[in-house]
């Protein structure tokens, strides 16, 4: 069930139902014991914990360059969101520079080669800033985001725990003097939407069409898992040996 679930992420199927059937017409010989959609749907939220354990195993690990950033998940068209019961309870309304979404927040952080490196799924309307305090022990040295990360007493907080906070400016602040690395790193930090972008359009993490919290659970960490085995990553092109002095400049 997992194999199939990841291989539909990577497929050019935007809808399960039609790739279940294709799976069960071509891929006998790979599935034998393939059961029907009706059943599989009922079935997928018994594999959530075991994407879940994997895809901690696939992740990357922080290489003391990463960005972090959220974006948004809709489960409904505005229009809706009254009548909406599926996620009753569990998605907020919330707002980005794109306008107001009904759904969820996919918080990432991503190391310089473009892997994931820690995520946190929280409801639409939690502050970006909040699942930083989470990320926190699995990174170091520099940490790359956007002006939704301006927080002087978490920027603090960070640099006790050995992570340099640096982010972009608000228009009504002074310029700051920054090192020229960083200045050079923080204009790379479009790698992380860059990545997030694909995972909306590519891997299908982001519709409108679920029927159950768990199945969206279960769609959206295989959505994950198939990006990890992705071996075409967006990434910071620099050499080994200049990271290294950025990383520690």
């Amino acid at each position: 069930m997992m194999t199939i679930l990841i291989q539909f992420h990577t497929s050019r199927f935007r809808d399960f139902e039609a790739y279940y059937a294709f799976v069960c017409k071509h891929q006998r010989r790979e599935f034998p014991q393939v059961v029907s959609y009706e059943r599989f749907v009922k079935l997928m939220p018994s594999v959530g914990m075991a994407l879940y354990v994997y895809l901690h195993y696939c992740q990357g690990a922080c290489t003391g360059i990463s960005f972090v950033d959220s974006t948004p998940l809709k489960v409904c068209h505005n229009k809706r969101i009254p009548q909406h019961r599926v996620f009753d309870g569990f998605a907020q309304r919330g707002k980005t520079t794109m306008g107001w979404f009904f759904g969820f927040k996919l918080h990432s952080v991503v190391n310089h080669h473009g892997e994931l490196v820690a995520f946190e799924l929280t409801a639409g309307n939690v502050d970006d800033r909040q699942p930083l305090q989470i990320f926190q022990n699995r990174l170091f040295r520099k940490l790359f985001g956007d002006k939704g990360y301006l927080f002087a007493p978490l920027r603090d907080e960070l640099r006790e725990a050995g992570i340099d906070l640096i982010t972009t400016l608000r228009r009504n602040m002074k310029p700051q003097i920054m090192p020229l690395a960083d200045r050079l790193l923080l204009r790379k930090r479009a790698v992380i939407e860059t990545i997030h972008n694909i995972w909306k359009s590519t891997l299908h993490i982001d519709h409108t069409r679920h029927r159950s919290v768990d199945n969206f659970a279960v769609n959206l960490l295989a959505g994950l898992v198939a990006y990890c085995h992705r071996p075409d990553k967006p990434s910071v092109s620099l050499p080994g040996d200049e990271i290294c002095q950025l990383a520690s400049a």
